[in-house]
Parts: structure tokens; C-alpha cells; sequence
């Protein structure tokens, strides 16, 4: 890997293309270097992964929305669509749209942490969206996602958006951007072109993860990887994009980052390295914001020592900075710590996550979030005896750089009413690669078959996980084989109209008739 500093530059400064972060970008996503076996493996178990949690999303009133959005765009070539037959196809960036709210609904699926924090997975809708459109091998597929999930990861590790409030979509973007440049075989200079304007329409602030979170949070991923094809659609007919995006003294880092003085530092593959770093990112055994995973496994071992749960005085997390001020008390938000909060906030809340694993010794993706549960006085009580504060060796752990020392866990203090004290701790998850039980293809099968029971027919899983095991294999036109379809009723009801499917003007006086 090679280190790229990267700052702002006056207007009256040169920098030449090929020292821009994006043109960089457009480099490496460029490279033809060939994708590595355990690197296809862990893309094929991605694509289970994200499969597994749009099943367990399909009738989830945000997917259904999108999917309607979707299907209203049909298209002779396009893609599909998670749910409906694989026969039928959408007009690519809709079909993205569509399959990333279904894989994000949940906060279910892969993550990295680093400097920044994301989901990875995000960039395997629009790229394989454009891969089936364009009747793309499973070859091509697999050097796509593995330059995008390398971009993704090396701009998180390189650039915090957090800190300044930046949503991590901003990351997204070039990244999904730059894996369909790498499945297409685009030149530098065109993708250099998409990651700018990637970058440039997917750069929101973080409100949509703070206070009362909304289906957005699902949505703006989604959102990104649509942004993202309809620049690389723009930037293949000759269209520009702000340049320097990133460095520019109007740019990206000058006014939304840390400022016109600002320096990061990115790292890189060289020409010719393999691209490895989907690698480094970990997916999620439970349905809730990455941070809390090892917390609940902690629960989980600490819940026979407790016995008496209404015994407790008090639970204090000790944690790192961004679990902390993210997740925890520090976040100062009321939501947090509300029975009538949405699923989206609950899922933001440990002190919430921590009552309702140590009560139950399990976590379900619905029945741990449903209102009764949240509401259920005993959990409320529990759940208002926990606090959380920052430690700075736990800081430290999660901001290195050293995979035996990172760390996303904490240390937790139960105090009993007279004084006895419980604590433990725990690194990282159990299905972390260093865990006590790293994910391989048989979990994330398992995982997929747990969240499709109900969902999706005997018969429909096992045509999609051979699909998948088949995955370097795959020729041209095999890449519809890469979904799933589900029984109508398995689909739920659109509960409103949009623009897109709006009954026609005689019917609108029937819903709005004239004023006098």
C-alpha cells in the first residue's frame, strides 16, 4: 500500500490530475490486477449476507416503498429486484435503489470501523445492478465489488466524516462509483470523473443517524449507489465533474472536512497489488449497530453471574469515544433512552441493546425491537439503570491500526444494590475474524437460511446459494441468478401512493376536489 497525503489547494496552486485523490481512485479502480480466491470467497459470502437481510426486510414498510418506487421502472434489459421474479428486470439505478434499502433496512449486514465507520455491503446493489444490466461474467462482478469495497475501506481509514458531522455515505459514493468503473473496464480519466461527481451528490450531514432517526438511515446508502450509476452514466458520455472535488479551495475538505489547512493521509494500493481489503471488514451476527455486537455477546456472558437482574444498582459502559458519543449517554439524546423511540433509534441505543440481551440471553432482529418489547416496564427500569462513558485505552484500541489490538467492545461495571460489584469485558465480537467464532461460508449460510425461513421457498434457497457458490463461474446473462423471489404475500401492502404510480387526473378531483 502506498500513504497519499491529501489537503486543500488555493485556486492559484497546480495539482495535476494525477496527484488528485480521485484521479488516484480512478487508478486503482482501473487496475486490471486479477482478484484473489479468498478474496471471491468473501465477496460470495457478502452477497449471501446482504441476500439473507433483504429477506428478513422484504415486507418492512421502508422496502416495500422503495420497491414500489422501483418497479414503476421497468425495463427490457435493467435488473432485479429483490422479491419478484428474476425474469422481470428494472431499470438499473431503480433496481439499486430498490435492493439497497432492502440490504440497509436492518443495519444487518457488513461493517468497517477506522477513521470513519460503513457498511461496505452498500457497494454490492448498484454494482451488481449494472453488472446484470450490462450482462456482465461473474469475473467482472467480482473485480467490481472487490475495487469498491477497496475504496470504501481506504478512504474510512483515511478520512474521519464523522467528526464534522458528515454522514458516511460521502464515502459511498466514489466507492460504488469506482466499482462500476472497475466492472465496466472504464478508462482512468472516466471514472476519475464519476468518483468526483459520486462524491460531490452524496455528501449529507449525519442528522439522518441523530435524534429521531428515520427511514433514511436505510435509505441515503441506497440513495448513494444510485447517485453513484447515474454519474458513471454521465461521466461514459463525456460529462465533467468539479475538479478538484476533494482538494479544491471551494472543495470537499476545505469546507466540509477539517478546513483549508487540513491534511489526510490515504492509503492505497500500488499498481499491480491485489485489491484485499473487503478482508478487513466483519459482518454482523446481531441486528444492531456494529459497536453493540460484542456488547451483546458480553450480556449474553455476563447474564448467569448477575442471576437477579433486579437486583442491579447500575450498569456503567466503559467504552470507546465514538460508542460512547454514537450510541451511548454521551450522544445526549432523550430518544435513546425512550420506550416509544423508533426501531432506527433503538437500534442507536447500547444502554436499550444491553437491558434487552441481558434480560433475554438472545437477540432477534424484530421481536427484540417490537413496541411491547421496548415497552415492557421491567426492561424500561433496567434499561434506565445504564450509562456509559468514555475510556481512552478503549479509544485508543478501536483507532488502531494493529488487527491484535483493535478493538469495538468495552468493559462493563454492574453494581448490586449492597455494593457487590460483576464487571468483564470483551474486545470484539464473536463473529469477528479474532472473535471466538469468525463468520466463514457455512455462518453466513446459516444466517441466510435463519432470516429467509418464512420468506423464501426451500427450493428458491438452495437455487440461490448454489448460484453464489458458483459465483467465479457465472458467464454472461447468469447474473439475474445472483436474486431471490418470493410468494406475492410475502411482499406486504403499499400503504400509499406516490408520484409514480399517482391515479390519473380524473381521479385526482376524487382525492383533492376544486375549492371554490
Amino acid at each position: 500500500m502506498k500513504l497519499h497525503n491529501v489537503r486543500t489547494y488555493t485556486s492559484a496552486e497546480r495539482l495535476d490530475r494525477a496527484d488528485q485523490l480521485a484521479w488516484k481512485i480512478a487508478a486503482v479502480a482501473a487496475d486490471p490486477v486479477a482478484v484473489e480466491d479468498d478474496v471471491a470467497e468473501m465477496i460470495g459470502n457478502r452477497i449471501i449476507d446482504n441476500s439473507a437481510v433483504a429477506a428478513a426486510s422484504i415486507a418492512r414498510r421502508p422496502v416495500i416503498a422503495a420497491r414500489a418506487q422501483a418497479a414503476a421502472h421497468p425495463g427490457q434489459r435493467g435488473a432485479t429486484i429483490f422479491g419478484l421474479p428474476r425474469t422481470q428486470h428494472y431499470q438499473v439505478e431503480w433496481a439499486a435503489w430498490a435492493n439497497g434499502v432492502a440490504v440497509r433496512e436492518l443495519d444487518f449486514h457488513d461493517t468497517f470501523l477506522a477513521a470513519d465507520y460503513s457498511h461496505p455491503g452498500d457497494n454490492i446493489p448498484p454494482v451488481l445492478a449494472v453488472a446484470q444490466h450490462r450482462g456482465s461474467s461473474g469475473q467482472e462482478l467480482l473485480r467490481g465489488l472487490a475495487a469498491a469495497y477497496e475504496i470504501q475501506v481506504d478512504l474510512v481509514k483515511g478520512i474521519c466524516l464523522h467528526e464534522h458531522k458528515i454522514d458516511h455515505i460521502a464515502h459511498l459514493g466514489p466507492s460504488a462509483a469506482a466499482g462500476i468503473g472497475a466492472l465496466l473496464g472504464l478508462p482512468v480519466e472516466t471514472i476519475y470523473q464519476a468518483v468526483q461527481q459520486g462524491l460531490h451528490v452524496t455528501t449529507t450531514t449525519r442528522q439522518s443517524r441523530k435524534g429521531e432517526i428515520s427511514s433514511w438511515k436505510a435509505y441515503a446508502p441506497a440513495f448513494a449507489g444510485k447517485m453513484a450509476i447515474e454519474a458513471v452514466d454521465r461521466a461514459m458520455r463525456g460529462e465533467g465533474a468539479p475538479s478538484p472535488a476533494y482538494e479544491g479551495a471551494d472543495g470537499f475538505i476545505a469546507w466540509l472536512l477539517g478546513g483549508p489547512k487540513a491534511e489526510y493521509t490515504v492509503p492505497l494500493p500500488e499498481q499491480g497489488e491485489p485489491k484485499r481489503a473487503i478482508l478487513d471488514t466483519y459482518t454482523k451476527e446481531h441486528s444492531a449497530e456494529y459497536q453493540s455486537q460484542a456488547l451483546i455477546d458480553l450480556a449474553r456472558r455476563m447474564r448467569p453471574d448477575i442471576g437477579d437482574l433486579s437486583k442491579i444498582e447500575s450498569i456503567v459502559i466503559h467504552t470507546s469515544h465514538h460508542t460512547h458519543h454514537v450510541i451511548g449517554t454521551g450522544a445526549n439524546d432523550p430518544q435513546k433512552m425512550d420506550p416509544a423511540a423508533s426501531r432506527e433509534t433503538l437500534d442507536h441505543s447500547i444502554m436499550y441493546i444491553f437491558a434487552v440481551a441481558l434480560e433475554d440471553g438472545s437477540w432477534h432482529h424484530e421481536k427484540s425491537y417490537a413496541p411491547e418489547r421496548a415497552g415492557r416496564p421491567g426492561a424500561v427500569e433496567l434499561w434506565r439503570k445504564i450509562s456509559t462513558v468514555e475510556d481512552p485505552e478503549w479509544t485508543r484500541r478501536y483507532h488502531s491500526q494493529d488487527p491484535g489490538q483493535k478493538a469495538f467492545g468495552g468493559r462493563v461495571v454492574v453494581t448490586l444494590k449492597g455494593g457487590a460489584v460483576i464487571s468483564d469485558e470483551i474486545a470484539v465480537a464473536d463473529a469477528h475474524p479474532s472473535g471466538a467464532r469468525p463468520f466463514t461460508r457455512p455462518d453466513y449460510i446459516r444466517k441466510f437460511r435463519a432470516l429467509a425461513e418464512g420468506v423464501i421457498a426451500p427450493t428458491e434457497q438452495e437455487r440461490f446459494i448454489a448460484a453464489v457458490e458458483r459465483l467465479p463461474s457465472l458467464r454472461s446473462g447468469e447474473l439475474s441468478e445472483l436474486t431471490f423471489a418470493v410468494e406475492p404475500a410475502r411482499l406486504g401492502a403499499a400503504a400509499a401512493h406516490g408520484i409514480f404510480d399517482w391515479p390519473s387526473c380524473g381521479h385526482l378531483q376524487q382525492h383533492f376536489p376544486p375549492t371554490t
